[in-house]
This record gives structure tokens, C-alpha cells and sequence, in this order.
């Protein structure tokens, strides 16, 4: 069943939450570099939880991790660490906390090598999923197949975030997405 139909059958406050990132964002291309960290952090966070659990913290990553800045991330010392490991409102998970550092120090070489994040991404499209999967394990910490699948589905460099039919779809078709302008 696919995000789409799932939404659906919700009971509310639940499908709100949902709702709100399945009609706002999922699928839509980002071309902010800290908003593509923010998407891929929380992407890297949901593994092995719910992706309701992390809409719930979204506003508390945010905060924890300086609105998802890049630079500031970058330059997290061992202190900030330790902050993130004690905050209650993110994920206390310390290959998590260690992959956003990590991933954001790889992001700042990109942003110097191809001018932004976004320009790095655009590099490498069209690929396949596991041709992005190779990359992004050579590039980033704690992005396995799923993560990357999703990351990338979410940000409109692969197809299958809306279902056809979906009223959300005709939306994202406008916002020109990756995955549209490659079969073009």
C-alpha cells in the first residue's frame, strides 16, 4: 500500500501529521543545500523507527542541529556531541548524532568541489538506485539502500513518492522534479 492510500485510512491527529508532509514536501525538489541535509538527516534517523515518530521531532531536530546548517553542523565539537546525545526531543543515537557530523563535513567538500550540494546531486543524476546507493556509501555515513531510496524519492530525484492518481501529483509534476526531466 503506498504512502498516498495509507494516509487515508489514518485516524486523526495522526493523518494531519502525515498529511501535511505528504501534500508540502514529500516528493518536491529541494534546492536549499540545508534543507537537503535537513531531509537526509531525518531520513538517516527514521532507520528503524516510524517516519511519524520523526515528523513528531522534526521542529526539535531543527533546533538541536542549528536549522539544519550546514556549516554549523560541520564544525560540531565533541560538547556538541554530548548536547545531542542528551537531548530527549531528537534521536539520542550515537552512530546517528556521529553520521550527521560526518555528513555534513562530507557536504561542505561537495559545496567546495561542485558549488552546492544540490549542484553535486544534479552531477550525478540519472542514476539507478544502486548506482546512488555505491555513491552515497562512498560518500556519507549511515545511508544504506532504504535511506537512500527514500532520501532521494523524497527529494524528487526518483520516481514513486505520489501514486499516479494521487491530487498531490499533478503538484509535484509542476515543480519539475529530477526523476520527470530524465525521461523528457
Amino acid at each position: 500500500m503506498s504512502y498516498c492510500t495509507i494516509i487515508t485510512t489514518m485516524p486523526e491527529p495522526r493523518k494531519s501529521l502525515h498529511k501535511e508532509y505528504h501534500d508540502k514536501h514529500y516528493g518536491f525538489p529541494i534546492h536549499n543545500d540545508d534543507e537537503l541535509f535537513g531531509r537526509l538527516l531525518m531520513e538517516i534517523n527514521q532507520a528503524g523507527l516510524s517516519w511519524e515518530t520523526i515528523l513528531k521531532k522534526e521542529d526539535n531536530f531543527r533546533k538541536a542541529y542549528d536549522r539544519f546548517s550546514i556549516e554549523k553542523v560541520a564544525a560540531y565539537t565533541e560538547k556538541d556531541r554530548q548536547r545531542l546525545l542528551a537531548d530527549a526531543g531528537i534521536i539520542r543515537n550515537k552512530l546517528k548524532v556521529n553520521a550527521a557530523i560526518v555528513n555534513a563535513q562530507a557536504i561542505v567538500q561537495l559545496q567546495k568541489e561542485f558549488g552546492s550540494f544540490e549542484k553535486w546531486l544534479q552531477h550525478h543524476h540519472p542514476k539507478t538506485l544502486q548506482e546512488w546507493m555505491k555513491l552515497f556509501k562512498k560518500t556519507f555515513k549511515f545511508t544504506g539502500g532504504e535511506i537512500v531510496n527514500e532520501f532521494l524519492m523524497s527529494i524528487g530525484y526518483l520516481p514513486g513518492a505520489h501514486d499516479k492518481d494521487c491530487e498531490v501529483y499533478p503538484q509535484v509534476l509542476k515543480e519539475n522534479p529530477m526523476w520527470k526531466q530524465q525521461e523528457e
